[in-house]
């Protein structure tokens, strides 16, 4: 069998439909309650303080919104983001 390797590239006018889509708020985003409650919590101690947001792991199988989640935070923290695949950093070279 033919092992095949595809490379996700996004088209200019496809990444900018998906960011149109992204929920851009916490209040936006569906599901996941619990951690959103903490994300909450976390985002506004770290507004009170003035002060950066600590890092942040967010993990798990394909579909649960850690990438949506990410884009949030930066949102909510007026802050900016790199987004990388964790497989594109997985092997050296």
């Amino acid at each position: 069998m033919e092992e095949r390797i595809s490379i996700p590239i996004l088209q200019e006018e496809e990444s900018g439909f998906e960011f149109i889509l992204r929920p851009q708020k916490m209040a936006e985003f569906v599901g996941q309650n619990r951690i959103k409650e903490n994300l909450g919590i976390f985002i506004q101690a770290a507004k009170q303080r003035g002060d950066a947001l600590d890092h942040t792991l967010l993990y798990g199988p394909p579909g649960l919104g850690k990438t949506t989640l990410a884009y949030i935070i930066a949102n909510e923290m007026e802050g900016g983001i790199q987004s990388i695949s964790g497989s594109a950093i997985d092997r050296p070279g």
